[in-house]
């Protein structure tokens, strides 16, 4: 059967606009916030600086570690649902140490028990109030839809160590300086996230891991102000930006955050360890 080439008009006619009916549909459907969300730049470091150590109290043994710093620029085209998103920092602590050594007497150790005992592999560290963030000022951006306008904005956190040690055996009654030595070695993974407030759809956007390391050594038979050195490191390890991200575990998510979680512990040369003061959770 022959089609006269009218007929051939016509069909290419209608092909043609159907083809430019579908091109049209997609280019006016609206990108997802999961499609559209982009991350311009990220920056993460450890300050170059050595950790300090305060011996102005006759009681206890100060430090302060350097700090982590990560910031990250991003870009959320226009929104057209009536969705809420928060875009932040999210942190889990992965493994800890951290002892303090008193002589031939023993130790004081903070511990976190499930991370310790495997039983799980890694602990929300949250400011205990924002979960999960680790922060609700500088550390989040909430975006509600719908917008017109692009939003661009900067989400940043920042953190580090400054805890007292006391200078006597936690568990006497007695200040006489026994302490000898403080090593301390953790690891972190800190996520940059959006989660959807109404469904809890959570978008992993980046994926940073980090450590810090001390060992201060300690000679309690010298004056105060002449006790501690720091031996190493005098420079952290600067932190990895991630080319693949990586899931956050159930457990960075939730209570308890590490704070509330870890407990101080006195473990002796000889004899069995004491709880010096318990977990708040």
């Amino acid at each position: 059967m022959r089609v006269s080439p009218e007929v051939w008009t016509l069909v290419w006619i209608v092909l043609f606009f159907n083809a430019m009916g579908c091109i049209q549909s997609i280019r006016c459907k609206p990108k997802s916030f999961r499609e559209s969300i982009s991350v311009l730049e990220v920056n993460s470091s450890i300050d170059p600086n050595p950790t300090s150590i305060d011996e102005s109290s006759s009681v206890v043994l100060r430090y302060r570690t350097p700090h982590f710093r990560a910031s990250a620029r991003v870009l959320v085209p226009p929104v057209a649902g009536k969705e809420t998103w928060t875009v932040g920092w999210i942190q889990a602590c992965n493994h800890m140490e951290f002892y303090n050594k008193y002589g031939n007497k023993g130790m004081s150790s903070w511990e976190l028990p499930d991370l310790r005992d495997g039983k799980i592999h890694a602990i929300s560290d949250s400011d205990g109030v924002n979960y999960p963030w680790y922060g609700n000022t500088t550390e989040t951006c909430t975006i509600v839809g719908p917008t017109k306008k692009d939003t661009r904005f900067t989400v940043s956190m920042n953190d580090n160590f400054y805890p007292s040690v006391t200078w006597g055996v936690p568990v006497s009654d007695s200040n006489v300086p026994q302490l000898s030595s403080i090593r301390r070695d953790q690891s972190f993974t800190t996520w940059l996230v959006a989660i959807h407030q109404g469904t809890g759809e959570t978008l992993v956007l980046q994926t940073v891991r980090w450590r810090m390391q001390l060992h201060i050594a300690v000679d309690p038979d010298k004056p105060l102000g002449q006790r501690a050195r720091l031996c190493d490191p005098v420079a952290q390890e600067q932190p990895q930006v991630l080319v693949k991200n990586e899931a956050i575990p159930a457990n960075a998510m939730v209570k308890p955050n590490a704070n509330d979680a870890q407990v101080l512990m006195w473990r002796p040369k000889t004899g069995d360890p004491i709880v010096v003061i318990p977990p708040k959770y």
